[in-house]
């Protein structure tokens, strides 16, 4: 199956992350669609992209992130681009300091709860049992590295969500050993920006965009998780294929 024949779901495709992801893949010659509520960070995208691959770029609006709003974008989805071969998670969001817990507010754990993990969970739900039976088909989860340690003062909730992320990609992993479908993980362990808001240590999103798109071409590893430090690391699975 070419690149042309695949055709990329790309969940946060609109965000910094998945932006970077989504470029990548269509300019390999990918089909992307992506799904997001708001439908001017989808305008952004389509701007943002290579102008002579956004014909293959479908974009809808939705909500991945509750079980009402996946099930009505999914069949949107399917009817809009046909058969899905390839699913790329990044969702959630990369930074919160609101606080020490107990200056918060139960809705606000269950807020970095609901983003980092439910939504993760309702659209890997909708969305696995698309591609879990073919050998040839991938999905592939994009994690951070904040779960495994408090990055700063006030940022606690943000570990817990992101830790919960991990340990959701780790039970998958467990519980479906042997799934024919590629299921990979990569865990950023550093910030990722656009070009224009780079800090020292930190990920260009476009280059962590082709390193994910080149494990997602290659379909030459399973069950395995990449952890992401330096931009080396993303030379790395560029040039050697792995990490």
């Amino acid at each position: 199956m070419s690149n042309g024949d695949r055709v990329v779901l790309a969940l946060g495709g609109a965000g910094t992350v998945g932006s970077g992801i989504v470029k990548a893949l269509l300019d390999r010659g990918f089909k992307v669609a992506v799904i997001s509520r708001d439908s001017s960070k989808l305008d952004k995208l389509k701007g943002f992209v290579s102008p002579s691959t956004k014909n293959n770029l479908t974009t809808l609006v939705g909500n991945v992130g509750s079980e009402e709003g996946v099930e009505e974008v999914k069949q949107a989805l399917v009817k809009s681009v046909g058969k899905i071969t390839d699913v790329v998670s990044s969702l959630g969001f990369s930074w919160w300091q609101g606080g020490p817990p107990h200056t918060q507010p139960v809705k606000e754990l269950q807020w970095v709860i609901e983003t980092l993990l439910f939504s993760t969970f309702v659209s890997w739900k909708a969305f696995f049992p698309l591609v879990k039976d073919d050998p040839n088909c991938t999905y592939t989860l994009i994690t951070g590295g904040a779960g495994e340690k408090v990055l700063m003062p006030g940022t606690g909730f943000l570990t817990v969500g992101a830790a919960s992320a991990l340990a959701f990609c780790q039970v998958l992993r467990e519980e479906y050993p042997e799934v024919p479908c590629k299921l990979n993980q990569v865990k950023i362990n550093t910030g990722v920006a656009a070009p224009e808001r780079m800090a020292p240590g930190y990920l260009n999103h476009l280059d962590l965009g082709e390193a994910v798109a080149t494990l997602i071409e290659r379909r030459n590893t399973s069950h395995t998780v990449f952890p992401v430090s330096s931009p080396a690391d993303l030379k790395t699975v560029i040039l050697e294929g792995h990490l």
